[in-house]
């Protein structure tokens, strides 16, 4: 087969059957935790107008600029496939008007992005994020309450999580910080990297993601934005700290940390795992208050975050890890076509009565059947002959201790339901 053909693009990669549990284990953690806190899932399309990204997260960003998957569709208009999700949930919350009769709007996700970067651990150009949504309200105990519901959702994983804290001002006091930074950043930018040059002159907060060693004892000496906060900004931060104190969350001040799109005003967050290494960052979110309007809607107060899956499923503890997709409660092994047809019509009526049954297509030997059997982690085996169909008759193996007991037909779901509760209570 032409290697082109027989493996998957580069930064891609297919999930299989033997992994798959441990995503669908989050997934459904997932589900349950948000729906204590009151969200509603939302599911949004995977590709969307490139505008609605160049807008919502800024053009000068990397994300914009050098990541995304962009092409032209046949009506010759410029479509992306996503490459984060709250642009597309703010899009959809105006669209179907969400906003009206007021209050609060609480949405999660859970789905694939996709982002043309440099592969590193744990990230992928298809990646996956768990992230949620709150619009339609400004009050400071929103945010405690969402990274609450985010650090608790790492934590009852078993998963460590610690919590990184800053503001990064409004639309009223950044310009005036930002100005000062790039005023600072001129007085050493031949000093710093390539990356680094650029975002002084086009996005300059963006400047404190740099991880180049060289560059670091210059951005140690450029001003803090917490200390150019307005009132009003330094009002919100310390109410959120105030709620965070009062729920017992312990949070470190990162006066350097920023968000990497646009959008983001106020708080910003990020959640991060010693598991993970220097690239250690597992979630991150903040406040984004402009953004429906910055995609042509009314004025909005939103807060967000997202969490990548694919990491999250990499560093899970093993006793998280040790419900892996489950076996068949059946495997029914059969010899003769009789006793094949007759199969068909116990499996059938064993799944109408929630039980999982496999069986053997192939007609092969008992012992191959049994050997497959053990293969998929089947709990029990029915062997079903030719003589024992003619008695109405199967003989039931447990495939965990090896006891073995004849059963009549029609007793067969009777006895699966009652010896499966009775291990699994």
């Amino acid at each position: 087969m032409d290697d082109l053909l027989s493996n998957t693009l580069p930064g891609m990669r297919d999930l299989l059957p033997e992994e798959i549990g441990r995503w669908q284990r989050v997934e459904e953690h997932a589900r349950r935790v948000f729906a204590r806190y009151g969200f509603a899932e939302i599911r949004t399309s995977l590709i969307e107008p490139t505008e609605l990204f160049a807008r919502g997260i800024g053009t000068d960003t990397d994300i914009v600029g050098k990541e995304m998957y962009t092409f032209v569709d046949r009506s010759k208009r410029s479509v992306t496939l996503r490459p984060e999700a709250t642009a597309s949930v703010v899009r959809a919350y105006l669209q179907n008007a969400m906003y009206r009769g007021g209050g609060l709007t609480k949405l999660y996700y859970l789905g694939p992005m996709f982002r043309h970067e440099k592969k590193q651990k744990g990230r992928w150009r298809q990646f996956y994020q768990i992230g949620a949504e709150a619009l339609g309200s400004d009050h400071p105990a929103v945010d405690a309450e969402m990274i609450d519901m985010a650090l608790w959702f790492l934590q009852s994983l078993n998963v460590e999580a610690k919590l990184l804290l800053n503001s990064v001002g409004c639309r009223n006091c950044r310009p005036r910080y930002v100005s000062l930074l790039q005023s600072e950043l001129g007085k050493c930018v031949d000093n710093l990297c390539e990356d680094c040059r650029r975002r002084a002159a086009t996005n300059s907060l963006r400047v404190f993601d740099c991880k180049v060693e060289s560059c670091q004892p210059y951005i140690d000496q450029l001003p803090f934005i917490t200390d150019h906060l307005c009132p009003e900004c330094a009002e919100h931060f310390e109410k959120v700290k105030s709620f965070l104190d009062e729920a017992g969350i312990v949070y470190t001040i990162v006066p350097r940390l920023v968000r990497g799109l646009d959008y983001y005003i106020r708080t910003a967050f990020e959640i991060v795992s010693g598991e993970l290494g220097s690239q250690n960052a597992i979630a991150g979110g903040g406040r984004y208050d402009g953004l429906s309007e910055a995609l042509g809607g009314p004025p909005v107060h939103a807060l967000g975050f997202a969490l990548g899956l694919d990491r999250l499923v990499m560093i899970l503890p093993e006793d998280s890890n040790s419900k892996e997709q489950a076996g068949p409660d059946l495997f029914l092994a059969h010899l003769g076509e009789a006793a094949f047809k007759k199969a068909t019509e116990i499996v059938r009526d064993l799944r109408h009565r929630g039980l999982s049954c496999c069986l053997d297509f192939f007609s092969g030997t008992l012992k191959s059947q049994m050997r497959q059997a053990n293969r998929l982690g089947a709990k029990f085996v029915l062997i079903l002959g030719e003589d024992e169909l003619a008695r109405g008759v199967a003989s039931m193996k447990n495939l965990q201790d090896s006891s073995q007991q004849e059963i009549a037909i029609p007793e067969i779901a009777g006895f699966l339901k009652s010896h499966i509760q009775d291990r699994t209570a």
